[in-house]
């Protein structure tokens, strides 16, 4: 298979240093400036203001507060079955299936390894033979992250990595590119047991910030950082089905995987839309 010239490029290009200038151009409150990424957002997308919670574009502080505005409430109604587990996030799926053993299908012969991915063979032992499925967010998309489960978060791991660009052309020609890619991997346990939630960074994604810590990657770090949280159950950090979770600053892409017995939803494929809350599974006794 040809290697196109776009992917190419994202090889040779600094990745971290241009990501940082993003993320200073993102946050800059210079009326003009922040303007004129808006503006030049709002003309290249089509995005749909009157669902956000400020319809007005140009009342963003930043462009930052604009790519991640709010939704008014009811925007994305959550699947009220006790057994469903809906989108964590707005997007497009990628893949969706079976883990097989360890590994984990990127894309049509493309396969990567669940322990990369999450950083750990404990933590992998946990889903293999599991399920799995990987959301991308494009530009124009909501790109706050909401939980696909209840559950009372365990612990979490910030890995370092590349920021190579997430999109279906790098996805289709990048080996091991989520396991390689700087990540976040939220762990979380529930009634029927656990699941992980995987904020993956990619080209321009200033941060990574959860609900509970802020900014996860503010000084983009070197090494992997592990965080456990409390046992005690007065000091749990339980979050409900729909919740949000986190957000990135710019888009990415979501990976949640399972151990439960469930089954995905019939009609849903590759390239199929989703939208936070809608059921894409459910759990089976």
């Amino acid at each position: 298979m040809r290697y196109p010239l776009k992917v190419w490029r994202q090889h040779l290009v600094p990745q971290h240093a241009l990501t940082t200038f993003a993320g200073m151009l993102s946050h800059s409150e210079i009326p003009w400036l922040k303007n004129y990424l808006i503006r030049y957002f709002l003309k290249r997308y089509n995005v749909n203001m009157n669902e956000a919670l400020e319809p007005n574009p140009f009342a963003y502080p930043s462009y930052h507060e604009f790519f991640i505005r709010r939704l008014k409430p009811g925007s994305r109604p959550i699947d009220a079955s006790p057994t469903s587990i809906v989108s964590p996030c707005d997007g497009t799926i990628s893949q969706m299936g079976k883990i097989e053993g360890n590994s984990l299908l990127q894309a049509k012969g493309r396969h990567f390894s669940l322990e990369a991915l999450v950083g750990s063979h404990e933590d992998a032992k946990a889903f293999e033979n599991g399920h799995f499925a990987t959301i991308y967010l494009a530009p124009i998309d909501y790109h706050r992250v909401h939980m696909p489960l209840s559950g009372t978060l365990t612990h979490l791991r910030y890995i370092p990595g590349e920021l190579f660009s997430v999109n279906p052309l790098t996805t289709d020609h990048v080996d091991n590119l989520f396991a390689r890619n700087e990540r976040v991997v939220t762990f979380f346990k529930h009634d029927h047991g656990s699941f992980a939630i995987i904020l993956v960074g990619a080209m321009i994604v200033g941060s990574i910030f959860t609900r509970w810590g802020g900014n996860v990657t503010p000084h983009r770090a070197k090494k992997i950082l592990d965080i456990s949280y409390p046992n005690l159950p007065e000091q749990h950090i339980r979050l409900d089905k729909g919740d949000e979770m986190g957000y990135f600053a710019l888009g990415s892409t979501v990976i949640v995987l399972l151990d439960a017995k469930m089954q995905w939803e019939y009609d849903l494929s590759q390239n199929s839309r989703l939208v936070v809350g809608q059921g894409i599974g459910h759990l089976l006794p």
